[in-house]
């Protein structure tokens, strides 16, 4: 893997830049639409290519671990031949899913024993399992396994997750250095900031994070239902202290709102499941707000769904058809909604880079905000 930077911004810390990996070539600030199941819900891979114009997607570890599980991955030859997407596959470790099975894990210095949400068996992963398990998916990035908890937390549960994470990552490193690769190209580790809402761990993560030395780093532990101003604050400390001239991604997030904040703090990749679920609740995000497509407001508005928006989608529907689509509990409804909202995520992202090369981003991020936050 590969980056570049092609532009900065003067008054901020935002910068556009360009990731080539074995799969292809990621232009930076980038949204990567969540395919869990080697699926990105409601959307096939050519709208995904299309319409969406979506540059890399994420894939799953824990749940594609479950289903079809890594024999029939490895046997595909990898999620990208086994799913028919030739772009690149950023795949994540596991430790997010693991975190959100409080009830029926239990976590170790080994690693953790978790017991599946679809038929009660127990497994357990280890940083060498979710190194082996992601090596049979085949994802050009891979997540170091790495020990989540939640905001708010106890100082020394936070400090001892910190250093569990550490320790884990150079099992990591341990592993992917001692066993080949599968399908004919390398696979970029990125190593996860830990810490909690404490500067002073986060800090001291980032640091061990940057000696690390990997290609490409990220930053976990926010968008656990923190308030805004928490994860605006933890990822600008973070940024001032990961290497400038390697990639950020700041896992989860999020709303149209906090991509545009945190680009501006110095991330480069972004990934959350809010647009398409969000979508299939019938809830839109546009140039100009919020939609709830529920809204009886709609029922006779047969103006286009999104007279600024990029996709077919947005020309071709009203937002009075769609409305009838949620209104009938009619599938094609969260379709339409799905393929929308992440049209805009990455129409968002594209024009943030266009500014930041074009030397206004601060100004156009000073006026674009305000109206992507209202509700209409």
């Amino acid at each position: 893997m590969k980056f570049k930077i092609q532009g900065k911004d003067t008054q901020s810390k935002a910068r556009a830049g360009e990731i080539t990996t074995a799969h292809g070539v990621i232009q930076t600030p980038i949204f990567m639409p969540v395919g869990t199941v080697a699926s990105v819900k409601s959307v096939h891979q050519r709208e995904l290519k299309e319409d969406i114009k979506a540059q890399v997607i994420l894939g799953n570890t824990y749940h594609l671990y479950l289903r079809p599980g890594t024999e029939i991955l490895n046997k595909a030859g990898g999620l990208h031949k086994f799913m028919n997407w030739d772009r690149p596959v950023l795949t994540d470790s596991g430790g997010f899913q693991v975190y959100s099975l409080a009830t029926s894990r239990k976590k170790s210095e080994e690693g953790v024993r978790f017991k599946s949400h679809i038929d009660g068996s127990y497994h357990m992963f280890t940083p060498e399992r979710s190194m082996e398990i992601q090596r049979y998916i085949g994802g050009d990035i891979i997540m170091a396994f790495d020990e989540l908890i939640g905001i708010p937390a106890r100082f020394g549960d936070a400090r001892r997750a910190m250093n569990v994470t550490h320790r884990w990552l150079e099992r990591c490193r341990t592993w992917l250095n001692e066993n080949p690769e599968l399908y004919g190209y390398k696979q970029t580790l990125y190593p996860i900031v830990q810490g909690c809402s404490f500067p002073e761990l986060r800090k001291d993560s980032a640091k061990y994070i940057a000696d690390f030395g990997a290609e490409g780093n990220a930053i976990g532990g926010l968008s656990v239902g923190e308030p805004e101003d928490v994860m605006y604050e933890i990822t600008d400390l973070v940024t001032d202290i990961l290497p400038h001239e390697k990639p950020r991604y700041l896992m989860g997030v999020g709303t149209p709102w906090n991509l545009i904040e945190c680009i501006a703090l110095g991330v480069d990749q972004f990934d959350c499941v809010l647009p398409t679920r969000n979508a299939r609740n019938g809830m839109l995000f546009t140039w100009n707000g919020v939609m709830n497509m529920k809204n009886a407001k709609w029922k006779e508005d047969f103006s286009a769904l999104d007279e600024l928006g990029t996709s077919f989608v947005d020309v071709e529907y009203s937002k009075a058809y769609v409305r009838h689509l949620f209104v009938a509990n009619e599938f094609l409804g969260k379709q339409i909604a799905s393929i929308h909202n992440l049209a805009f995520y990455l129409d968002l992202v594209q024009t943030a880079r266009k500014h930041i090369l074009e030397g206004d981003f601060t100004e156009w991020k000073n006026q674009v905000l305000p109206r992507l936050k209202q509700r209409l």
